[in-house]
């Protein structure tokens, strides 16, 4: 832990917890310029970067709770302007585990009890949720804050009970509830992004076939968007209703389809013919099975099959009235970048995805022989 000093440092003091993840260091570089930023997370996962003070934080953990706002309280920050909450469980492979409920669910309510117990004054509290705690729509709909909720895996699950908890235990500490679609940055790192890319690149037989329709899509936003919707509910809180949803997204939606043809055309070139063809789920669940169960990870799981076809589009027009924020990138303009970071170093990329890289590209790099580049490497035409 990072022994905090107040009398050397008189700015506003903001928590952010999950802090060395892909948000929570973006979130740490916004604000450590104007706040002095504490970095909570996990003991043995990677430390938040340097401009934070770091604190050891187990969420699952009481102890570990209460030593960690402890150790901040004791060394200055008994006043913080907002306590920004990235950290929960997550796990894309869709198995039930108790650690949502340990993680996400209990270390949430930790937190907050810890903050009123120990006699902090915290005058914010945001917590990251995600757009998946709504029903999904048709095209032509758009889904605001006042939509149906209905989560339809453990994730979002728990973001509902998360959220439910919160607003039976914040007590006097306003709160801001941020439903986040799919994050993505110019390298990529989203899951179900990247591992189209791969799948395409790869000219894998599941590039070419879908158990949905491919007209319905995901809404995303690009990292620093998400970053700077933080930057401006901290920056407004004083101003905000003292319980906000906010539906942080773009509002353009691409279809499965024009992210199939897109990044077809832009790993292949113009002369590929991609054509995705539906398959009939049943059949898709029993291929996704067996992948599942083969040697390698298969990233397709049996349980997302019946949401191939959830559609989500977002109306975020309470977000551009209580923030002024609006999304200045979009993933129909970030696609290409994202194809660029592949090809100009391919094995660093499945690296930094944690994906296994084909047997051709391994033997490339090591000099032991490489299949034609125009058969089988990315390559723009």
């Amino acid at each position: 832990m990072t022994m905090l000093n107040q009398a050397n440092d008189q700015r506003e003091i903001v928590a952010v917890t999950g802090s060395s993840g892909l948000i929570g260091s973006a979130v740490v570089r916004r604000f450590a310029p104007s706040y002095r930023v504490i970095g909570f997370d996990r003991p043995g996962l990677p430390q938040p970067p340097e401009e934070a003070d770091a604190v050891d934080i187990d969420l699952a953990s009481d102890d570990s709770v209460r030593d960690a706002l402890r150790h901040v309280f004791d060394t200055g920050g008994q006043r913080l302007a907002s306590v920004i909450h990235l950290a929960a469980y997550y796990d894309f492979a869709g198995e039930p585990s108790p650690l949502y409920e340990q993680v996400t669910v209990r270390g949430t309510e930790r937190l907050l009890r810890g903050l009123r117990e120990l006699g902090f004054t915290v005058e914010q509290f945001v917590f990251s949720s995600t757009m998946l705690v709504h029903a999904p729509c048709e095209p032509g709909q758009t889904i605001n804050e006042d939509w149906p909720i209905d989560p339809k895996w453990d994730y979002p699950r728990s973001k509902v009970q998360t959220e439910q908890l919160i607003r039976e235990v914040h007590g006097p500490i306003p709160v801001v509830l941020l439903r986040i679609a799919g994050v993505y940055n110019d390298q990529g790192n989203s899951i179900p992004l990247v591992h189209q890319m791969q799948r395409i690149s790869e000219k894998q037989l599941t590039s070419r076939v879908y158990p949905g329709s491919t007209s319905h899509g995901q809404a995303f936003v690009h990292l620093d968007d998400v970053v700077e919707a933080i930057w401006l509910a901290v920056q407004k809180r004083r101003q905000l209703p003292p319980q906000t949803v906010l539906l942080i997204g773009e509002d353009r939606t691409l279809s499965y389809d024009e992210l199939q043809h897109t990044f077809a055309r832009e790993i292949h070139g113009t002369r590929e013919s991609f054509e995705t063809q539906r398959v009939p789920k049943t059949m898709a669940r029993v291929g996704a099975w067996v992948q599942d169960k083969l040697p390698g990870e298969g990233f397709i799981k049996p349980w997302m099959i019946d949401r191939a076809t959830d559609h989500y589009e977002l109306d975020i027009t309470r977000a551009r009235k209580l923030l002024g924020w609006e999304p200045k990138r979009s993933l129909r303009d970030t696609l290409p970048k994202m194809v660029e970071s592949l090809k100009r170093d391919p094995l660093a990329w499945y690296q930094r995805h944690e994906l296994q890289p084909p047997k051709w590209l391994k033997e490339a790099v090591s000099g032991t022989g490489a299949r034609p580049r125009s058969e089988s490497q990315p390559q723009r035409g």
